[in-house]
């Protein structure tokens, strides 16, 4: 899958993460999908919305003849990626502006942000998908996923005591 297809792949799963919970209001979406407007809603969702479009994209490239090497370490990299290109893109306007942009333009500007989150990223497994990885970096990928995971259900219902801006 080219990274433009998985980036409106990943654009169409993060929407349906976005509106799902609020559409249906069922308590069991809450741990994957979007329940606020808060930024860490916004983080989740990008990364379960990546991670499923991967899932979705081997379940398309897994009957070829030649089969990325590197395939889960460069996507399940890529997926614990997104968040953090999502926060040190989006934060460039508070950062460069200092003030909120009128509601129009960080609406543009949010769509822009996950879009590019999306490239970011399908630009960076694709670097890597055709590498083995050694047993030491597979293990640390694999952790930092797999805490990861644990960060987005568990924040989700128990908030931590303290905000990433916020001085402890």
């Amino acid at each position: 899958m080219g990274i433009l297809a998985k980036t409106l792949l990943y654009l169409g799963l993060y929407a349906l993460l976005h509106f799902g919970y609020e559409a249906t209001g069922w308590e069991a979406l809450r741990p994957v999908f979007g329940s606020s407007e808060s930024v860490f809603e916004h983080l989740k969702m990008g990364f379960f919305a990546y991670l499923f479009a991967s899932l979705l994209e081997f379940g398309l490239l897994r009957r070829r003849p030649v089969f990325p090497r590197g395939f889960w370490f460069s996507r399940l990299l890529a997926t614990w990626s997104i968040p953090w290109v999502i926060v040190t893109v989006w934060y460039l306007v508070p950062g460069l502006f200092g003030r909120p942009l009128p509601f129009a333009l960080e609406l543009t500007w949010a769509l822009g942000v996950t879009f590019l989150s999306g490239i970011f990223s399908g630009a960076l497994e694709r670097g890597l998908e055709d590498e083995w990885p050694s047993p030491f970096a597979l293990r640390v990928v694999l952790a930092l996923f797999g805490v990861a995971v644990f960060f987005f259900v568990w924040f989700t219902y128990h908030m931590p005591w303290v905000d990433l801006f916020e001085i402890p």
